[in-house]
């Protein structure tokens, strides 16, 4: 029986060593490494050549995402698996758009985060319940249309809000509809003001209106 190779990250020694007992005892499983960080990961995925890494998302110096993003440019034949508490919609995505094939929560039960290792192992994708709930949940809503390319030091949240600040949606409106606190809104408002080095929210619609009418006046593709 061919074993699947696995590579554990993780920056907490219990937690490491209690998922380590369990996959000593999983014949179809071997551990062939551990990292406490992301750094250490990207060299050990090049000497070992694991066929699934269980990445944590944070930890000090180099994080789970980082690390996620250059593992794969090298060795793409490698599944990674996040193995994390956080649960965000932002640390999902961003996971998903590194590469990683899959999201389960620490206290997901044994026998979960076994199937899903396997899972990605044959080059399957599986989440967490509440995790692809939340997922289809997010698909599922009308989204407004955002040119990635308009604002590209913008995260995928931070376009969103400002197309619908654009559209006239005031921060209760833009909770509601995103279903995140008022408070968040506020922050992500702050955070495009400062990228977009305007001084108000009304300089941050113009911005928006200008990238419009350019799309609109530019060349058909």
């Amino acid at each position: 029986m061919k074993k699947v190779k696995i590579l554990i990250v993780d920056d907490h020694p219990l937690f490491r060593h209690g998922v380590k007992t369990l996959f000593l005892t999983t014949p179809d499983l071997e551990v062939i490494g551990e990292a406490t960080s992301g750094e250490t990961a990207i060299q050990m995925a090049q000497s070992f050549t694991p066929d699934v890494i269980l990445m944590d998302l944070r930890m000090s110096g180099c994080n789970g995402i980082e690390a996620t993003r250059e593992i794969i440019k090298s060795n793409p034949e490698t599944q990674i698996l996040i193995l994390t508490m956080f649960q965000d919609d932002h640390s999902v995505f961003a996971a998903m758009r590194a590469g990683a094939k899959g999201y389960v929560l620490k206290d997901a039960e044994k026998e979960d985060l076994l199937n899903a290792i396997r899972a990605v192992a044959n080059g399957g994708a599986i989440f967490s319940p509440g995790i692809a709930s939340r997922m289809i949940d997010y698909f599922a809503m009308a989204r407004p249309a955002a040119p990635r390319e308009a604002f590209p030091d913008l995260t995928e949240r931070e376009r969103e809000v400002l197309y619908l600040m654009a559209d006239g949606t005031a921060n209760s409106g833009i909770a509601a509809k995103l279903k995140i606190s008022g408070k968040t809104v506020s922050n992500y408002v702050t955070n495009i003001l400062n990228k977009l080095q305007v001084t108000d929210r009304d300089e941050a619609i113009h911005l928006v209106k200008e990238s419009r009418l350019g799309n609109e006046d530019g060349p058909e593709r």
